[in-house]
């Protein structure tokens, strides 16, 4: 549960007294400047749609399609001392954040990339965190990213790797981490 407690520990202590402070351009959770919509190959877009259902299965509390889009051998908190290795622990590390009880994270793709290795892809989007302080809704966003690879006897797209890609940053409340995930840059893939 080390990536569960590390999450809600950043969460909780990031949301101080002012919850809602003004982004800066040093500011992790700003993204440069750049168009709202970037424009995706075909086999990128089929990782976003993943990358969207991989995130929809969180938010329908289905294990077992969370489950099935991760690799036997993934990592999560990636590049972390608290890094969690392989299906199973991520299963046991996750199961509350599926289930909905301990916090509820929403994310959704943003960009998505694939390089010279046409079956490695990296995925980056806001999330929106949100844990209970004292009875009272909390929210907090920030970046993730995650690298997908293409399995050779199925073709299936599975997280390899997964991480947060900045700290988890305060804000006031629901609509103010909404608006601030619509700023984010979007692919042009259709929706799933």
């Amino acid at each position: 549960m080390k990536s569960l407690a590390s999450i809600v520990g950043l969460a909780l202590a990031a949301a101080g007294p002012a919850l809602s402070q003004p982004r800066s351009a040093g500011d992790p959770t700003a993204l440069p400047p750049g168009p709202a919509s970037v424009v995706a190959s075909a086999d990128e877009c089929t990782v976003w749609r993943r990358e969207r259902s991989f995130s929809r299965s969180v938010e329908a509390h289905d294990a077992a399609s969370f489950a099935a889009h991760l690799h036997a051998g993934a990592i999560f908190n990636a590049g972390t001392a608290d890094a969690e290795r392989g299906r199973g622990a991520i299963l046991e590390s996750w199961a509350g954040i599926v289930e909905g009880k301990t916090l509820v994270l929403r994310w959704r793709p943003g960009v998505v990339n694939i390089g010279g290795e046409p079956s490695i892809a990296v995925s980056r989007g806001p999330y929106i965190l949100q844990t209970t302080r004292e009875g009272v809704p909390a929210f907090s966003v920030g970046l993730y990213q995650t690298v997908w690879s293409r399995a050779a006897a199925d073709s299936s797209w599975r997280v390899l790797f997964d991480g947060g890609a900045s700290t988890p940053k305060p804000v006031a409340d629901r609509a103010e981490a909404e608006q601030w995930v619509a700023a984010q840059p979007m692919a042009n893939c259709p929706a799933q």
